[in-house]
């Protein structure tokens, strides 16, 4: 037998034993790979609150302690309804949809799914016809190939930066280390999840994701956005600065472990990604944020290769507050580019940038290197005595 038939017919004997019935042992000892949120009643119709028959699949899978959470595309989008709850079993939350916690499910791995990666380029800043930035330009209306979760809840405002964030998902509080972790891991790979902005108020009051209080992240080929155009083309009215301490994607709190996030997109809220240690960043989006990148502490080296921040008042800074409940620290974190656009003379003004690095308490340490494509060539910077920065290439 030839070396490529020896190989086909060594394919074609996997392929038979994958078939093969599993022993009845066998399939009791093993827990299942994961689940399909349809199967728990999820309708993906854009209609039905699908907040109850999610969080059924989240809790079948964090019991037998990990898997795969499978969000079939759907065209209208799975909508989350139900109001955010304060706590389970007693512990903080804050969330519609949880990742729960219960002694011995500290170690649970959990993924959530959906069938391709997300597009992630949205029109929210719309550009207006002018001397700087030329003919108006769009975008286009919201990518309709995504896999997204939709929330139709406004959550209270929350005014206080040392308080959690209201969100569609979280982790909830648990026991472990100084972050108070809940669980191991939790992954989210080609899911979008969009915040209600309600345009009479003009910011929104959810937050995406909290992942606080899961030891390690994850996510991958995801955006967290708001579910409307936020330029006056748009609208008719406009982004307006936001009050309340909201945030697309938080990643882990203290003695984190593992924090990784590729071709990720965040777009309207007043912080970007809040961020701490061990993060390896791969292609971030930051888009009309208030704050892009965001870091509390991170006493070993974070890592961000490569950021394209469109249209944000502040790109990187640290926390003034202990915000969300973050200790403040020295920030070792490594920028290899950012591309930048300030957004002048285009809307929402209030993306327009001020600073590309705020760090007033010299806390930054590492690198940043920049480079501006487009429109003005700028890059001011408050404090960052310790954050050694140059524009791209160095000249």
């Amino acid at each position: 037998m030839s070396w490529g038939l020896a190989v086909v017919a060594a394919g074609l004997v996997g392929f038979q034993v994958a078939k093969m019935p599993v022993p009845r042992h066998a399939a009791e000892s093993a827990a299942p790979l994961g689940v399909n949120v349809r199967d728990f009643g999820a309708r993906g119709d854009g209609v039905t609150d699908d907040t109850e028959a999610i969080q059924a699949a989240i809790n079948r899978v964090s019991a037998q302690g990990g898997g795969t959470i499978l969000f079939p595309y759907a065209k209208a989008g799975y909508r989350i309804g139900k109001p955010g709850v304060e706590t389970v079993d007693g512990r903080p939350c804050r969330a519609q949809l949880f990742i729960p916690f219960k002694p011995g499910h500290d170690k649970a791995n959990i993924a959530l799914v959906g069938e391709m990666p997300c597009a992630l380029l949205y029109d929210y800043q719309v550009r207006r016809e002018s001397q700087a930035y030329g003919p108006a330009t769009s975008f286009g209306n919201m990518p309709r190939g995504n896999t997204f979760l939709f929330s139709t809840w406004e959550a209270p405002e929350e005014r206080d930066p040392t308080a959690r964030p209201w969100s569609i998902l979280a982790a909830v509080e648990g026991d472990l280390y100084a972050g108070r972790f809940g669980c191991r891991q939790v992954s989210i790979r080609n899911l979008e999840f969009r915040v209600p902005l309600n345009t009479e108020r003009l910011y929104p009051t959810t937050s995406a994701v909290n992942l606080q209080n899961a030891a390690r992240v994850n996510v991958q080929d995801s955006q967290f956005c708001l579910d409307k155009n936020i330029g006056d083309d748009g609208l008719g009215a406009s982004l307006q600065a936001n009050p309340c301490h909201v945030v697309g994607l938080m990643t882990s709190g203290d003695q984190n472990d593992d924090q990784v996030l590729r071709n990720v997109a965040v777009q309207g809220f007043r912080y970007g990604f809040v961020l701490g240690e061990h993060v390896l960043a791969d292609y971030l989006y930051v888009h009309n944020c208030e704050e892009g990148l965001v870091f509390h502490d991170s006493t070993h080296l974070s890592l961000v290769t490569f950021v394209v921040a469109q249209h944000n008042a502040r790109i990187v800074t640290t926390t003034r507050d202990t915000l969300f409940g973050h200790p403040k620290g020295v920030c070792n974190v490594s920028f290899g580019g950012i591309d930048v656009e300030a957004g002048h003379g285009a809307t929402p003004a209030v993306s327009a940038l001020e600073y590309g690095v705020y760090d007033p308490e010299n806390r930054l340490r590492g690198t940043l290197r920049w480079h501006a494509p487009w429109g003005l060539a700028e890059f001011p910077v408050e404090g960052g005595r310790n954050l050694r920065i140059s524009q791209y290439p160095d000249e």
